[in-house]
């Protein structure tokens, strides 16, 4: 793993992977990146990779830098697409993604694939919503209240899924920790699936996550090399899909906004940065190495 840089400066992508013990791959995949980058794939999450964590998530916007760092790189490369657990036009309006100069061909997989923005039509595409959705979504508010749910734990509403935070609780672990189980248990029941993140439990149809909605996405594209950033749980197998990408002949680099919360994802990165001001002076590094040849 690259080692972590609290505040990373780029001055020469070229010697990035120099930096103390890279992973080789990490090496290759930005080698190929910067050699042809009109194959390249550059793939984020939003919350916590180009936008900071907030209490409230429909608080959430990307970095002031998030929007010019991708639009100076996304004319230089194969494809820029964000991959996110929120509904595609939510993250489209909390990103500011529409009707940029330079965006053009920008693309939201959202809902983990199951709903697809692009910015050439601005329009949103979508598969039938599984049914235990809304079942979970009625009962969730008593069974909430019959689990003795600490106060401070709330729902959001995420039109294919539905998520349990518990980080306004005034012990937000022990409330994440309780709540896991039975709302395992719930998921079940439902036919849906647990995804465990940064203070959320999020209620799901099963065959949805970043790192098939990432696989696919490659694999359309016909990418020659792929990037993916990202900072929680959720994002562990969009990284796998790198992984095997790479073990498959494409190359690829991981990036990860650093979190203490999530340190799975940083000891599997080929670097680390600090938070989405990390990766918004990655990407901006990147767009000028690119540039420059």
């Amino acid at each position: 793993m690259v080692s972590s840089l609290p505040h990373p400066t780029f001055p020469k992508l070229s010697t990035l992977f120099e930096q103390g013990s890279p992973h080789s791959a990490g090496r290759d995949g930005l080698a190929a990146l910067l050699a042809r980058p009109a194959k390249a794939v550059v793939a984020l999450d939003f919350d916590g990779t180009l936008a900071e964590i907030v209490p409230d998530p429909e608080q959430a916007r990307a970095h002031p830098g998030a929007v010019p760092a991708l639009a100076a790189l996304a004319p230089q490369v194969a494809s820029i697409a964000v991959v996110t657990g929120r509904p595609a036009g939510v993250a489209v309006r909390y990103g500011g993604f529409a009707g940029v100069p330079g965006l053009e061909h920008l693309v939201v997989l959202g809902h983990y694939g199951a709903e697809r923005w692009d910015a050439v039509t601005g329009t949103v595409k979508a598969a039938a919503p599984h049914p235990g959705v809304a079942s979970v979504r009625a009962e969730l508010p008593g069974f909430l209240d019959r689990a003795g749910a600490w106060p401070g734990v709330w729902i959001e509403e995420k039109g294919r899924a539905v998520a349990v935070h518990t980080r306004r609780a005034q012990d937000p672990e022990s409330a994440f920790e309780a709540l896991k189980g039975p709302l395992g248990d719930l998921a079940v029941a439902h036919g849906l699936v647990l995804e465990p993140g940064r203070m959320v439990l999020e209620l799901r149809p099963p065959g949805m996550d970043k790192g098939l909605a990432l696989a696919e996405y490659v694999r359309e594209v016909g990418a020659g090399s792929v990037l993916y950033a990202g900072d929680d749980l959720g994002d562990l197998p969009a990284f796998a899909a790198v992984e095997k990408l790479r073990s498959d002949g494409t190359p690829g680099v991981l990036v990860c906004s650093g979190s203490t919360e999530v340190p799975e994802l940083a000891e599997r990165a080929d670097l680390s940065v600090a938070g989405p001001a990390g990766v918004v002076e990655f990407l901006t590094e990147l767009a000028r190495a690119v540039r420059e040849g």
